[in-house]
């Protein structure tokens, strides 16, 4: 076996169990490193360090506008979904969301203003070993990667530690952590296959890793697997006592509240129904989902996160240690033109008129409109910004706050998403009964996060009830790193394809466009990061590593 030279492989230092402290225990030396963790605290501790450290936070090259993966590697899928621009250019940021033109009301056609002019170009310059942390593809391999090798090291400790307690007891809690390294390894496998060409299965330990690329088919495939894996260790696990003992150590203590409390064995599988559900969908265009496709997600859904389940979640503290109350951190900025990640113009005209999660979490820049340097985009001008807290209407959802332990973010599933994936699956199969279920389900959502709307009219067609859907994936989903999984399977990203209706501020002079016609061009699956490549080149008969589209 390779030693994989991109990861940082497992941390010396993870995050505290104990459930007196507030933060993450991060700097404790006396934490457990994999050769001391074989102790039933010392395997918890690590496998809750091994997910929320290295899975979310560390790697070996990092910045303080997108190093961290909610900001970074999350931050570009919502660019790419033009839920939000940026002009700042660290890592190549600003191009990697940047359409290839813009075509203004009057006729004008704006190009995209890098030197190489293309979002495929640029992928193919900067996809370069020699970029380090510069290489925009670098940063979700190498954080799902860092989290796949610690949950391979953190199952084979579990199986050397002797859990105390008797027979029941020892095996729910060997159960509860198999469960919980398959869970967040079908999480990782699951983004990799869902936004790279081909990728590595890996089930090495201490670093190592292997050179036989597969496509992200079989990558997929592996996640399902391990999801498959995980709901078996669920089931396994026959302690309900230590069962949740177990998962309040491996879910960081302050993270337990709001909708982050410990899951119910049947909760958990719930969420991984709706990850499963996911999968089908967002790696498929919308178009081409089949009869079999929408029934098995139908199923899923059916069987997927409820509005009372605990989800997984993040959520800022003071210190930064998981996730910050910066931009630094998270995709949702507030206040001025100057922070890094500015409101899209296309998310705010996907609201209703009345939408009360508007009134709640958008406001109009204090300088009126934001005109960014033009050398940088052609569509991150803005007249918006977000509200820092909200707007006081009690009961809707707050997308922003930058006071410590109030942002909550979900990490992997959610209610809303399920709901609208039900929808979807539903409105799609046709039928009037199908499709009043659909919006139905558009409706509870609306009503779970506090809009305020009125009730969608029964009768809608099914063109009308899909404008409904998409729009409100659009809103409710927002900030949670679905957006460009969106655009790519509603066949609007590839460079002979466009969206037309849009809002955009052009020019210098933030003239105000309502019917523009952006042309994306975005590559819908990236190639493998060369930092990976250079030092683990393909073995004969691996998959193609390289998204042939030009």
């Amino acid at each position: 076996m390779k030693t994989n030279k991109i990861l940082i492989g497992l941390l010396g230092l993870t995050l505290g169990v104990s459930s007196c402290k507030k933060d993450l225990d991060i700097s404790n030396p006396n934490q457990p490193t994999p050769q001391s963790a074989a102790s039933e605290i010392g395997v918890q501790s690590l496998g809750q360090g091994g997910i929320y450290r290295n899975g979310f936070y560390d790697l070996k090259y990092t910045d303080g506008v997108y190093g961290r993966f909610w900001a970074g590697a999350t931050g570009f899928h919502e660019m790419m979904g033009d839920i939000i621009g940026v002009e700042a250019a660290n890592s190549f940021i600003n191009q990697i969301g940047c359409p290839n033109s813009v075509t203004t009301d009057a006729g004008a056609t704006i190009l995209n203003p890098s030197a190489v002019n293309t979002q495929y170009a640029l992928i193919r310059t900067i996809n370069k070993n020699a970029q380090s942390g510069s290489n925009t593809l670098y940063y979700e391999w190498a954080y799902m990667y860092n989290l796949i090798t610690s949950a391979n090291t953190v199952l084979d400790l579990a199986t050397k530690t002797t859990f105390t307690g008797g027979t029941a007891a020892a095996a729910t809690k060997l159960a509860t952590i198999t469960a919980w390294c398959n869970f967040w390894k079908g999480y990782a496998y699951s983004r990799i296959g869902s936004i790279y060409y081909a990728g590595l299965i890996n089930n090495g330990v201490n670093g190592t890793t292997n050179n036989n690329y597969v496509t992200k088919e079989a990558i997929i495939a592996e996640a399902t697997a391990c999801f498959q894996r995980a709901e078996t260790a669920i089931n396994a696990a026959t302690s309900n006592t230590d069962y949740t003992a177990t998962m309040a150590n491996l879910i960081p203590a302050y993270l337990q509240t709001g909708k982050g409390t410990v899951p119910s064995q049947a909760a958990w599988i719930r969420n991984i129904n709706t990850l499963r559900a996911r999968n089908i969908l967002v790696n498929t265009l919308a178009s081409a989902l089949t009869p079999a496709q929408l029934t098995q997600i139908q199923t899923l859904t059916t069987n997927g996160i409820t509005s009372s389940d605990p989800v997984f979640t993040g959520r800022t503290d003071a210190n930064g240690d998981f996730l910050g109350t910066t931009v630094a951190d998270k995709v949702q900025s507030t206040a001025g033109t100057t922070n890094t990640y500015k409101l899209s113009e296309r998310l705010v005209q996907e609201f209703y008129s009345g939408d009360n999660r508007f009134t709640q979490n958008v406001r109009p820049l204090n300088a009126g409109v934001g005109i960014f340097n033009q050398d940088r985009g052609n569509s991150f001008n803005t007249r918006w910004t977000l509200r820092n807290g909200g707007n006081n209407i009690a009961g809707t959802i707050v997308w922003s706050n930058t006071a410590a332990g109030a942002n909550e973010i979900t990490l992997c599933g959610s209610y809303e998403e399920n709901a609208l994936m039900r929808a979807e699956a539903l409105i799609r199969q046709g039928g009037q009964s199908n499709i009043d279920a659909g919006t139905a389900l558009i409706d509870a959502v609306r009503t779970y996060q506090g809009a305020g709307l009125a009730a969608i009219p029964s009768g809608q067609t099914q063109a009308a009830a899909l404008e409904f859907l998409r729009r409100e994936r659009r809103v409710a989903l927002a900030f949670k790193g679905l957006s460009f999984y969106d655009a790519r399977r509603y066949d609007i990203i590839a460079p002979n394809r466009s969206r037309t209706g849009c809002v955009l501020i052009s020019g210098t002079a933030g003239t105000l466009n309502t019917n523009a016609t952006i042309v994306y061009g975005f590559l819908d699956y990236w190639d493998v990061p060369d930092n990976e490549l250079a030092y683990n080149p393909p073995a004969s008969g691996s998959a193609a590593v390289v998204n042939p589209k030009q």
